[in-house]
């Protein structure tokens, strides 16, 4: 069964690149779906497609397996990008590792992705039971995606072709999924049954296999949406970099132009911005484009870099705010306050465990504060949904803490908008990125 879309609805997909990811545990077949991914789709070069034979066939996962400790162990290590399109959509795909000592990299594809595919590997799962568990990376990278804000999750049963039988085996693990998404209130597409290997269901559809007659993984992906950019959140610009006007045709030739990607709601000229933390106002004079432009009125949309002038010269600097003036804000999009103090979920990704009292360096945006971890809330365990007493989180732990900062920051909650309701904590000794952390209202 294909998709049906209106022409309108192609038309807006043709020229929105989808990014997705594909996560699950080890060896589910993320790299080998990937592969044949790009070859049916006729996205690989002769030469390149000849680079990956192995005893006279095709390995598929080594067209995304680019390190050579990824081919020598068989693994993936990093995130590795790959890109392709077909007639109706252009695609931007992340192939997450699933080993669990690399679940920072995970969460890094995850937290800019429109669709997580997860892949279960039914080989691995004792699929004649009805009542079957699920493998542990499995739901971590179910539930980061959805604690990531990941619009669209899609299931994917892999190596249905390797089990005695399929139509029981996907059954059964449809159930254990569902049941799992139920409890942690994850909101899924579709359940799809595939052979990454043979290519059963992912291009073409495989009619009535295992008692499935949607659409192949190719034509649902098609049809799913882009992530909408925060618009309707109050505006917030986060400055990256001051530059000096030099132009000598321009009559506000000296001064600074400071350049940004605006991370919520719509930038327009005249409106009256607040520095964070110096707390100076000033009015958008005008709002430039890579090529120094002005005449795009749709300009200044959430997710677009621009460069900003100011009426009058304040003192700002790379990681200030700019955000709205609160005397803008309406009961729907209400003001952006400033906080020392603040409350989120917590995926920790360092071997060094967080303990209470610990200090970090926290970003957010641009800007680095110090942040001290005043409370361990819970753990979330990944199993159950439950949430568990804990004096500290160990690796790849999630968990809900509360943090101290240093200086105030202009935060809102990761549900309203992404780029003020998330940072990272980088340990101060060893440079690491410790945990990513998801801002709750």
């Amino acid at each position: 069964m294909k998709v049906l879309l209106s022409k309108d609805q192609l038309e807006n997909l043709q020229h929105t690149a989808l990014k997705f990811i594909t996560c699950g545990s080890v060896d589910d077949g993320k790299s080998t779906l990937i592969g044949r991914l790009l070859v049916d789709s006729q996205a690989v070069l002769e030469d390149h497609l000849a680079g990956v034979q192995r005893k006279g066939e095709t390995d598929l996962a080594l067209l995304t397996d680019g390190l050579s400790a990824e081919r020598e162990q068989g693994i993936t290590i990093d995130v590795a990008y790959r890109y392709f399109s077909t007639e109706q959509r252009k695609f931007i795909i992340g192939d997450a590792p699933g080993h669990e000592q690399y679940t920072r990299n995970m969460v890094t594809a995850a937290s800019s992705a429109d669709c997580a595919v997860v892949l279960v590997d039914a080989t691995k799962l004792k699929w004649q039971k009805s009542s079957l568990e699920l493998l542990p990376q499995t739901r971590r990278h179910t539930l980061l995606a959805k604690l990531l804000r990941v619009p669209s999750i899609v299931f994917v049963v892999n190596k249905l072709d390797a089990v005695e039988d399929p139509s029981v085996a996907f059954k059964h693990i449809e159930v254990a999924l569902k049941k799992y998404a139920q409890e942690g209130d994850i909101e899924f597409k579709a359940i799809v049954p595939i052979s990454a290997l043979k290519g059963w269901n992912v291009v073409d559809a495989k009619v009535q296999w295992c008692g499935y007659s949607g659409p192949s993984l190719l034509e649902l992906l098609e049809s799913l949406p882009s992530t909408p950019p925060d618009l309707n959140a109050p505006l917030s610009v986060c400055v990256q970099w001051v530059e000096k006007q030099h132009d000598s045709a321009r009559t506000d030739q000296g001064r600074r132009v400071f350049w940004a990607r605006v991370g919520s709601g719509h930038l327009r000229v005249g409106q009256t911005l607040k520095v964070h933390p110096s707390a100076q106002e000033a009015k958008v004079a005008e709002v430039l484009n890579c090529k120094r432009e002005t005449q795009d009125p749709q300009l200044g949309m959430a997710g677009q870099s621009v460069g900003l002038i100011l009426d009058r010269e304040v003192d700002i600097s790379r990681g200030d705010w700019l955000l709205e003036d609160a005397g803008a804000s309406t009961p729907e999009a209400p003001g952006i306050a400033s906080s020392k103090t603040l409350e989120g979920t917590l995926c920790w990704l360092d071997d060094e465990p967080l303990v209470k009292g610990r200090t970090y360096l926290a970003l957010q945006g641009h800007r680095w504060v110090k942040a001290q971890v005043s409370e361990i809330v819970h753990r979330l365990d990944i199993v159950t949904l439950g949430k568990e007493q804990a004096q500290e989180l160990q690796a790849n732990a999630i968990g809900r803490v509360k943090l101290t900062l240093k200086e105030a920051l202009p935060i809102q909650s990761y549900q309203s908008c992404r780029l003020m309701g998330s940072m990272i904590l980088v340990d101060p000794a060893s440079h690491k990125t410790s945990g990513a952390l998801l801002i709750q209202a």
